[in-house]
């Protein structure tokens, strides 16, 4: 019997990934799942836990009955007397008094522990589960730097914080064919003029050099849109509030590399002792010119 394939689409570009013949594990799935998902969602989910399992009780107490000062056949009386039971209330206005609806009790409190105990779980796994808010530029330029043709993208912490002891990575995928005419994918690290800093606050530019070594070298707007080229940004450090390593990864395609381009100045000194960081020109790009030493395409890519 075939698997249903699990999608993992990617907004930024224009396909999406889908995956056939994994092996299934659904409740460490949902754990995942859960933490994944946003406050709003994860409170919601634990509140409809919350009411279907008393609605199921209640169904449970309708039928065996038992529970005294409650109206016969009344969902709403059995739903309350649920929940009461469940959240360890216990007004006394409704209590059981048969065997069955004891033992009914016994086992929704049961069920009431274990659902306390994964709901308190979850939420404290949110709460400590420490996640980076880095900012990424939109896009990567290629232009000259320190006289060398150098790719460029910034990247910034968005909280007040530092990451300290930021190491950042840069990956270079594209399309190739073999000898025999089949596609594969090959990763190429870019070496960056600097891969690590002390700290991370709210703006660091990260550079790569083409040169001859660089697996850019020789490529043009064109070709990067022919090999349907990926640019994989990774970076990896240490709340230094938290104290626990947080990451955050980035995807820059074709599209998004744009030739003859600079990254605008964040930085500008007011005075001698006073400096401005202009972060709504986080994003902003300027033109620039070739130079004899460091020559480019000068066409965009689409």
């Amino acid at each position: 019997m075939p698997r249903r394939p699990v999608t993992i689409r990617y907004p930024q570009a224009d396909y999406e990934i889908r995956v056939v013949g994994h092996r299934r594990t659904p409740l460490r799935d949902f754990y995942h799942l859960l933490l994944e998902l946003s406050w709003s969602a994860t409170i919601a989910v634990i509140s409809g836990a919350f009411l279907v399992a008393n609605a199921l009780f209640a169904e449970v107490y309708l039928l065996v009955g038992g529970v005294e000062h409650a109206a016969r056949g009344s969902f709403l009386d059995a739903f309350f007397f649920s929940v009461q039971t469940m959240g360890t209330i216990g007004y006394g206005a409704m209590y059981p008094v048969s065997t069955a609806a004891n033992a009914v009790v016994v086992v929704e409190a049961i069920a009431s522990l274990l659902l306390t105990a994964l709901s308190t779980g979850l939420v404290f796994a949110k709460f400590s589960r420490s996640t980076a808010r880095v900012l990424f530029s939109r896009h990567a330029v290629i232009s000259p730097f320190n006289g060398a043709t150098s790719l460029m993208f910034r990247i910034g912490n968005e909280r007040g914080n530092q990451i300290v002891d930021a190491k950042i990575r840069a990956v270079y995928l594209r399309t190739e064919r073999t000898g025999e005419g089949k596609a594969f994918y090959p990763m190429f690290d870019l070496e960056l003029a600097r891969s690590e800093t002390l700290s991370l606050s709210r703006s660091f530019t990260v550079v790569h050099t083409i040169d001859e070594a660089s697996p850019l070298f020789g490529e043009t707007p064109e070709t990067l849109v022919d090999r349907e080229i990926e640019l994989q940004v990774m970076v990896i450090g240490l709340d230094d509030v938290a104290m626990q390593s947080v990451h955050a990864s980035h995807r820059y395609y074709a599209r998004d590399i744009v030739w003859g381009a600079r990254l605008a100045d964040v930085i500008s000194e007011i005075t001698n002792s006073v400096l401005l960081l202009d972060l709504g020109r986080f994003h902003d790009i300027e033109p620039t010119e070739p130079t004899p030493d460091c020559p480019y395409p000068k066409k965009a890519a689409p």
